[in-house]
């Protein structure tokens, strides 16, 4: 290949780059999120709830987004204000990196296991924001992590991400319950998210997403 060749590939790279940084502050939590849709699963994440932490680095990993999260949240309170605040901004940053949609693939369905819990998620990256959510939480805590925030969490960033967004979970231990949602949640959205090669255009007969 020619060195002109080689530009033009890494144009066409940087062009088709899906990245979005986003900062929020509020009195509750400021927050400093960045996103790459086509990253290499990369994370490093610190919102000072340890078992979150966790969650988010799992959901980079198996989504294979390179991701950063930066909260300082009122913690002294609950982790709710923190949980919810790091999805609306990580929902805000899929819905910028993803821009147009144009070419994406639109709907992914997928299930994941971990030893008796099972997660399916249903997504459909549609504009048109809607959570469901079937199922309950087998422990009302893990670690310093309520698990219905879990819940709360797929929620909000399927209001900012506008996701039409179906999930659920079943099993013994809540923290392989929740574990596996955010596993399945990250192997849906990097499926969804996928640019189609045979597609140009946006996936929808009304010409936008």
């Amino acid at each position: 290949m020619t060195d002109d060749a080689d530009g033009d590939a890494d144009e066409r790279r940087e062009a088709a780059s899906r990245t979005a940084a986003i900062s929020r502050e509020t009195a509750e939590t400021t927050i400093d999120v960045t996103l790459t849709v086509d990253g290499d699963g990369d994370s490093a994440v610190d919102t000072g709830v340890g078992f979150f932490d966790h969650m988010l680095e799992a959901f980079a990993k198996h989504g294979l987004f390179d991701l950063t999260v930066q909260c300082d949240g009122d913690l002294h309170i609950d982790d709710h204000h923190t949980v919810e605040d790091v999805a609306i901004v990580l929902g805000d940053a899929f819905d910028e990196a993803l821009g147009d949609k144009r070419g994406i693939v639109r709907y992914a369905d997928r299930k994941v296991p971990l030893d008796e819990a099972v997660a399916g998620v249903v997504v459909d990256v549609s504009g048109r924001p809607y959570f469901d959510f079937d199922g309950a939480f087998s422990q009302d805590e893990i670690g310093d992590f309520t698990s219905d925030m879990a819940r709360h969490f797929g929620y909000s960033l399927a209001m900012h991400a506008g996701l039409t967004l179906h999930t659920e979970i079943e099993g013994d231990n809540a923290h392989h319950e929740v574990e596996a949602l955010f596993k399945a949640l990250a192997r849906a959205l990097d499926d969804a998210t996928r640019v189609d090669p045979r597609r140009s255009d946006t996936p929808s007969t009304k010409g936008a997403l």
